[in-house]
């Protein structure tokens, strides 16, 4: 999947953003090998130490951890990762009842529409 980086928002909270999801959704599995900085680096075409700072984040939090001389791997925590999963997908639900406000949806008129089928599976 390509990396869509832009410049509206800074470059390291969106490789952050991306990485996460792709350990939420599974292209990274607990306990698996990150690519190397170097070679994530290459795929986004960003500077690696903008990508070395994203990992540097990702290891404070856990979510990532790093074995010495082997590399950086994703945390076998799957509370950890459900957890995250659970917070990323409020705040796309909180996000996504801020856009409906602001059509002039109420909360009660956003869930009836979704209810009645008003949306596309």
């Amino acid at each position: 999947m390509p990396w869509n980086l832009d410049s509206d928002r800074p470059i390291f909270l969106q490789i952050l953003e991306r990485i996460r999801i792709d350990i939420i959704n599974g292209t990274y599995k607990p306990g698996e090998r990150l690519p190397s900085v170097r070679e994530l680096a290459a795929q986004a075409a960003v500077n690696p130490n903008t990508m070395q700072r994203a990992f540097a984040e990702l290891e404070r939090t856990g979510l990532v951890y790093s074995k010495r001389t082997s590399g950086r791997f994703i945390t076998e925590d799957i509370e950890m990762i459900e957890s995250l999963k659970a917070e990323i997908a409020r705040e796309q639900i909180r996000l996504f009842l801020d856009r409906m406000e602001q059509l002039g949806f109420d909360r009660e008129q956003t869930m009836e529409l979704m209810r009645r089928g008003g949306i596309e599976t």
